[in-house]
Formats: C-alpha cells, sequence, structure tokens
C-alpha cells in the first residue's frame, strides 16, 4: 500500500489545477507507484499469483487511462509519459 503523504505527494506533482484528484494524469501517476511497488513485491514472492492478477488489472487500468488521454490530448498525453518514464 502507497503511505498517505506519498500518495498527497504524488497527487500534487501531477495534478493540473489546484485541488486536481482526478484528472487522468493523477490517476496514471497514482497507478504507476501502485504497479511499481506491486513489482517489488512480485520479485521477491513469486508464487503470489493474487497480487499477480491484481497487478495485471491495475496494468489494464492504466493503459485504457493512457489510450484515452493520447485521444483526448495527445501532448498531455506524451507530457505525462515523460514524466513518470513508463515508456522506455
Amino acid at each position: 500500500m502507497i503511505r498517505k503523504e506519498d500518495k498527497s505527494a504524488i497527487i500534487a506533482a501531477n495534478a493540473t489545477h489546484e485541488g486536481d484528484t482526478g484528472s487522468p494524469e493523477v490517476q496514471i501517476a497514482i497507478l504507476t507507484a501502485r504497479i511499481n511497488e506491486l513489482t517489488e513485491h512480485l520479485r521477491v514472492h513469486k508464487h503470489d499469483n493474487h497480487s499477480r492478477r491484481g497487478l495485471l488489472m491495475m496494468v489494464g487500468k492504466r493503459r485504457n487511462l493512457l489510450d484515452y488521454l493520447a485521444k483526448k490530448d495527445i501532448n498531455r498525453y506524451r507530457a505525462c509519459i515523460a514524466k513518470l518514464g513508463i515508456r522506455k
């Protein structure tokens, strides 16, 4: 789980305006942090298939949000990708 302070920092860093918690950029950033944390967990616990399913669902949700953002505004999509370092 992401600590409350970490989540608040992620929201503040990716918010498009004051009080923004629901924009695609914020949601993608939070999902990315959770995915990274769960990936580290799965490196240690290789047979934890329940968590692996949750990870795959989060990756799919992030993919859908990125597709939406790419259709809506390609410049915001590119900025989000660059900021989070998702695409290598």
